[in-house]
């Protein structure tokens, strides 16, 4: 007789199986009360009766019952786990996208800040720059007056030494 592996660890045999080792015992028993309990009734072919055919299927189908109870527990732990794995991924995440976000929006506050201060520097230089060209003509004014008073008191100086 050949078993057949499941999920939940337990070894079961095929219905197939099953039904196929039971008559083969029937044949080679050669129990023939069976036969002739069979022959009354009206079935020949030495099957077993309905009643026996059904408690087989029946315990077929309780097999294959808690071999689906087993399987769909055994899901339903896998998906646990998933949505657990997959919780903690997206919690992790979703604090590593908080934490770039709010270190993004300070430094965007410092950039913000460094390019009003140089834009009011920039301004004050090219504010600086058009006063001192008022100089150059002022500085032209100073170095010509310069000159009249140097040589004011070089003759200032000649007249005084004059003997």
């Amino acid at each position: 007789m050949e078993t057949v592996g499941t999920i939940n660890g337990s070894s079961e045999t095929s219905v197939s199986e099953t039904v196929t080792n039971q008559r083969l015992a029937h044949h080679q028993d050669g129990d023939e009360g069976h036969e002739d309990a069979n022959a009354v009734n009206g079935n020949e072919s030495g099957e077993p009766e309905p009643s026996d055919r059904r408690k087989e299927i029946l315990k077929a189908l309780e097999a294959v019952e808690r071999d689906s109870a087993a399987i769909a527990e055994s899901f339903s732990s896998l998906f646990a786990s998933l949505r657990l794995s997959l919780s903690q991924a997206t919690s992790s995440t979703v604090d590593h996208m908080n934490c770039f976000s709010d270190a993004a929006g300070r430094l965007q506050e410092c950039v913000l800040d460094a390019s009003t201060k140089g834009n009011r520097y920039i301004n004050s230089c090219l504010r600086l720059n058009e006063e001192m060209k008022g100089m150059d003509a002022l500085a032209t004014q100073l170095k010509i007056l310069r000159r009249h008073v140097d040589a004011l008191d070089s003759t200032a100086n000649k007249i005084v030494r004059f003997p």
